[in-house]
């Protein structure tokens, strides 16, 4: 049986749109992956230099020392959310397995 060229032509263009939407969430990965390093480069190289600069009996734990890797930890935070999607937390088939486990719970307590 012969194939049509339409279809043909539909499947590599459905096999282009895998790619490109692959392609584009590695790159939003990837991405993350950059400012989480820099992030964490940035923020121990700032910590370093305010411990080194303080005078003896000064308070290395105050909020004010942490300000920054706080407030571009929550700016992280939201880059993970876009870079792997809300299902960071709850996939989803997290209510299904959860469903599912507590059903299996409640069954053998009731034996």
């Amino acid at each position: 049986m012969k194939k049509l060229p339409s279809s043909s032509k539909f499947k590599d263009y459905a096999e282009e749109e895998r790619y490109i939407y692959a392609r584009k969430k590695v790159e939003k990965i990837k991405g993350f992956y950059i400012h989480f390093a820099v992030y964490i480069i940035i923020n121990v190289f700032l910590l370093t230099i305010i411990a080194l600069n303080m005078d003896e009996g000064d308070n290395f734990w105050e909020f004010g020392h942490f300000s920054t890797a706080f407030f571009w930890g929550i700016g992280i935070v939201f880059h993970a959310f876009g870079a792997f999607g809300s299902g960071v937390l709850f996939g989803k088939n997290w209510e299904e397995r959860k469903i599912k486990k507590y059903m299996s719970k409640n069954e053998r307590n009731w034996e």
